[in-house]
């Protein structure tokens, strides 16, 4: 699909003000009942890891399809899943609505499954109970990605509303059902279902805004490569009484070689890493400090703009270490230690390329000729959007009226490894990373939320995008 506007539909590029008025009045009716439908998503802890009940993914799936089928915009709401080496994928929420009259196509992604609560004393409300409180409403997946699926569904039924049972743009509707497991049938997915998802426009509702006042679109996303790495330096545990100061226990060149991974600045130090330079926008140390709780005695690391560094730059973080705990701690020498080490690249890197970069830098960093295993990986691949297409245009101004503010250009520090598989298999279609987090929406962590005003305005915004699309005529 390759949709372009004629000249005259330039005029709908962005929304007039009686279009505003009527999205926002509709959007604002039907804003309670919304956050009604929230919070029984919020209620279901679907999870696609296989430590947790699979029925509760499939109970997330089936409401989610039931909202879809209730809007009465689509012929067929499917839940289906893809199949990879015999291994059936989660399910996923499928549907489509073709265009008409020359209109564009727009594909609205999502995803149903959340993160596992972690440690329910964090918590200052039940994970699994939407609790508001201060403008906001608490609980796994309120934000991410829960919120994108509510936005979609509120945004197609305002165009529904206001244009009418009969509007002429085409539709397809994709929420996943294992992101947070890493996606692993997702390009399956998309090639079993290539036709129904075709689209010249793709919304990824799965980023953030600059603020619940100040709207953004994610042109950036840093990539990702994760490597387990284990350890072992006995065939056996010994009395660390008996030959500590002669034998080294595999902890101590674990720690050694993890350490070696930044300088003295806190600067990544894995050599012929890729940096990609961002301007700055208006966000002080003071802010940095403020968003990530950094403590007040504790400094910054690494060198450069505070947005090369969250976006641009690569980092490493040691996400895991399997050693004895405190609490089962003994006087002995371990054999064997590991860690899962996660790397994120700027964009332009090559994860394949990063990897064998990182693992060079392991091997030469790694002391007293210890025995290096190398386990478990990941790779997935940056993105940077080409914001020059008139859909990116029409998004800017649709989030700019209805947030009341212009569009920042954003990127994330994070990685969203599938929009790679997207550009992939639609290379003719343009990718819009939206959003309703913020910054304080703590998705992944203890006490997830969503601010009540952000999400409103990314309603409002899609639902602007939508109508203005559907009054677009073709080149």
């Amino acid at each position: 699909m390759t949709f372009s506007p004629t000249p005259a539909s330039s005029a709908h590029m962005t929304p007039n003000q009686d279009l505003i008025d009527q999205a926002s009045k509709w959007v604002s009716d039907q804003f309670e009942d919304r956050l009604e439908t929230l919070g029984n998503l919020v209620r279901i802890p679907g999870i696609a890891w296989e430590a947790f009940d699979a029925n509760d993914l499939e109970r997330s799936a089936a409401t989610v399809a039931q909202l879809f089928r209730d809007s009465g915009i689509f012929d067929e709401v499917e839940i289906k899943r893809a199949v990879l080496d015999g291994i059936p994928g989660a399910p996923a929420v499928l549907a489509s609505r073709a265009a008409k009259n020359g209109k564009p196509h727009v594909l609205l992604y999502a995803h149903h499954d959340v993160q596992p609560p972690g440690d329910s004393e964090l918590w200052l409300s039940p994970a699994f109970e939407p609790t508001p409180r201060d403008g906001r409403i608490y609980g796994r997946g309120a934000a991410d990605d829960k919120a994108g699926v509510i936005t979609h569904l509120t945004a197609i039924e305002t165009l529904k509303q206001l244009a009418g049972e009969d509007f002429d743009l085409g539709l397809s509707i994709f929420i996943e059902g294992e992101e947070e497991a890493g996606s692993r049938t997702f390009r399956a997915f998309l090639d079993e279902n290539k036709a129904k998802l075709a689209a010249d426009v793709i919304i990824v509702a799965d980023s953030m805004n600059w603020s619940p006042e100040v709207p953004a679109l994610t042109v950036s996303l840093r990539g990702m490569v994760a490597q387990v790495i284990h350890i072992r330096t006995m065939e056996h545990a010994v009395h660390s009484g008996m030959f500590g100061g002669t034998v080294p226990d595999a902890l101590i060149p674990l720690v050694k070689v993890l350490a070696s991974l930044h300088d003295d600045k806190g600067n990544v130090a894995v050599k012929g890493l890729k940096t990609y330079e961002f301007e700055d926008l208006p966000y002080t140390d003071a802010n940095l400090r403020e968003d990530s709780s950094l403590l007040p005695q504790v400094s910054q690391i690494g060198e450069g703009g505070i947005m090369t560094r969250l976006w641009g730059k690569s980092s490493i973080t040691v996400i895991g270490i399997d050693a004895p705990s405190v609490a089962t701690s003994s006087n002995t020498l371990m054999p064997t230690a590991s860690a899962k080490i996660s790397m994120r690249i700027a964009p332009g890197q090559d994860p394949h390329e990063a990897l064998l970069l990182l693992r060079a830098h392991i091997e030469e960093n790694l002391p007293f000729g210890a025995q290096l295993e190398w386990g478990e990986i990941e790779e997935g691949k940056a993105f940077m959007a080409d914001s020059s297409g008139w859909a990116a245009q029409l998004a800017k101004n649709s989030l700019g009226a209805a947030f009341g503010n212009p569009t920042v250009d954003i990127g994330i520090g994070g990685s969203i490894p599938f929009i790679a598989d997207l550009t992939e298999v639609f290379p003719d279609a343009q990718i819009l990373v939206t959003g309703v987090e913020d910054a304080d929406s703590r998705a992944h962590s203890p006490n997830e939320s969503i601010h009540l005003v952000g999400l409103k305005n990314a309603m409002v915004a899609e639902a602007l995008f939508l109508l203005s699309a559907n009054q677009l005529q073709a080149d």
